[in-house]
């Protein structure tokens, strides 16, 4: 099955592109609603990988801090465009729908007030419900197929449930790999295949180099020359190095960063992230909100800039880094048995996502749950494309009354 995928040619860095600009448009729900997105579009329906090797990219980036969605689409797209021109196209393409809705939010461009939106809004969760539901569904009969895995994912969902936050996704992760030393050796046929991602050895430790760089040296060079735009390139970089877990977690971050040393101001902090919630794609693209309306300059289109970029960058380059040495880790015997320990505990840390956040923000109601088993079944049964999945539940979400 390994070398079905892998066989396949490269796309052009347009097909990569057009392919994350429609997820990047499409892609409600958080992090974890765009990994069940991602596995959908690319190993369901495209096949540019498989099931096993998308969980080693998703398990690899778990891992490393950063935006864990915008890194997975980042490492398909070094996969599938052959090297760094094709990550930075997914990059960009799944990054600038959400990016340039905030930005013009910061701008006073901001239309998604009343019950009618709120509807909307409440509807995206609701999609969101059936997306992680469909993505647990498909991996856990190809991820968890033995009683070992099974409780690998098991215990990853008690661990995720009773240490919470960051560190218990990193726990999971770390106990599903010991495990899988210990009980899933041989327990299923070795990859015969690579990852073929275009990444040199040389070029992954130039990539870790620059991270560690720009993570000490900023902060020395800012103090020196006192400048508004490298402490703003600082805060934000500092930021997205330091997180674990996703978007939500670097918020109280943020927080720290831009209200503290009152650059942006709490209310203005809160509504942007109010509105980042009502936006397909990554929520790191808050950052392009904050950037805008930063006090004092530079903001606008170069505060923008400058903090999205800053607060990608450094996920960008530790997966960027870690690619080509992952490929090679990944094909060891023992290497393989940890990663089936670590698939499985990633298969439990999305069910514990499904219930917290993903299903107790979303289902409120009776009619909630009928929306979103409605949405299941047409992803699973119907298998309609995702974003007509969206388009029908945002509506229901309009229509119905949020009590």
């Amino acid at each position: 099955m390994e070398v079905k995928y892998m066989a396949e040619k490269s796309a052009s860095i347009a097909e990569v592109f057009a392919a994350f600009l429609k997820l990047g448009l499409t892609s409600f729900g958080g992090p974890i609603a765009h990994l069940g997105y991602f596995r959908t579009e690319f190993v369901e329906r495209r096949k540019w990988l498989s099931e096993s090797s998308y969980a080693d990219i998703v398990a690899l980036c778990q891992f490393l801090p950063g935006p864990a969605s915008s890194q997975v689409g980042f490492a398909l797209g070094v996969l599938r465009g052959n090297g760094l021109l094709g990550g930075l196209a997914a990059w960009l393409a799944f990054t600038m729908p959400s990016a340039i809705i905030l930005f013009a939010f910061a701008l006073g461009a901001s239309v998604l007030t009343g019950p009618f939106a709120e509807g909307i809004l409440h509807g995206l969760k609701l999609v969101a419900v059936a997306v992680v539901a469909q993505a647990i569904w498909g991996m856990a009969s190809s991820l968890t197929p033995d009683r070992e895995r099974a409780a690998i994912a098991l215990a990853a969902v008690a661990i995720v449930v009773f240490v919470g936050g960051s560190f218990g996704q990193i726990g999971a992760i770390a106990l599903g790999a010991l495990a899988g030393l210990w009980l899933c050796r041989g327990s299923a046929p070795a990859p015969t295949g690579h990852l073929g991602f275009s990444v040199s050895h040389r070029h992954g430790a130039a990539a870790l180099v620059l991270f560690a760089v720009l993570f000490l040296i900023t902060p020395l060079v800012t103090a020196q020359t006192g400048s508004q735009g490298l402490a703003l390139f600082d805060a934000f970089y500092r930021s997205g190095a330091l997180v674990f877990g996703g978007g939500h977690v670097v918020l109280p971050l943020l927080q720290a960063e831009v209200v503290t040393p009152g650059w942006v101001s709490n209310a203005d902090f809160l509504a942007g992230y109010g509105m980042a919630q009502a936006v397909p794609g990554p929520l790191f693209t808050f950052a392009a909100y904050l950037g805008a309306v930063a006090e004092p300059a530079p903001n606008g289109l170069a505060g923008a800039s400058i903090a999205l970029i800053a607060l990608s960058l450094p996920g960008l380059l530790l997966v960027y880094g870690m690619l080509p040495f992952w490929d090679a880790l990944r094909l060891r015997p023992k290497a393989q048995a940890a990663m089936r320990g670590t698939n499985a505990a990633v298969v439990g840390i999305l069910g514990a996502a499904l219930y917290n956040p993903v299903w107790t923000s979303a289902v409120l109601t009776p009619r909630d749950f009928a929306v979103a088993l409605a949405g299941f079944l047409l992803l699973t049964v119907w298998k309609l494309p995702p974003w007509i999945v969206v388009v029908i539940l945002a509506t229901a979400g309009a229509a119905l009354p949020l009590t």
